[in-house]
């Protein structure tokens, strides 16, 4: 199982971003692909996630009604659109996956990562 995260870089505080994962090495029919993100000197931190299958998403408080995952099954890719960015968004973004369906949003309750992609926001 391979992810590979990519779309981040510097932007303005208020622009939008998004940040594709792309998803390889098996098929993911009944996984639960999931973006967290880690900020310097921070645990890292639960976004979003959504079950390959269905399409079923889930936020985190932090980012709900700013953020928004999606699946393309076509193109293999989960991807995480971010509106109105704010400095606190700075950070490196990762996309994990597991199988099977999981209402977790702790980091060791997935097994695959990708490398992360740096999103930086200026104010």
């Amino acid at each position: 199982v391979q992810l590979q995260a990519s779309g981040g870089g510097l932007v303005q505080a208020g622009d939008s971003l998004r940040l594709s994962c792309a998803v390889s090495g098996r098929t993911f029919s009944g996984y639960t692909i999931a973006w967290f993100r880690q900020a310097p000197g921070k645990e890292r931190e639960f976004l979003a996630r959504i079950t390959w299958n269905g399409g079923i998403t889930y936020y985190s408080d932090s980012v709900k009604g700013r953020f928004t995952i999606s699946r393309d099954k076509a193109k293999n890719t989960v991807s995480l659109q971010m509106y109105s960015l704010k400095s606190q968004d700075t950070a490196v973004y990762y996309c994990a996956a597991r199988p099977g369906f999981s209402d977790m949003t702790t980091p060791e309750s997935y097994d695959y990562w990708g490398q992360g992609t740096q999103v930086t926001v200026s104010s």
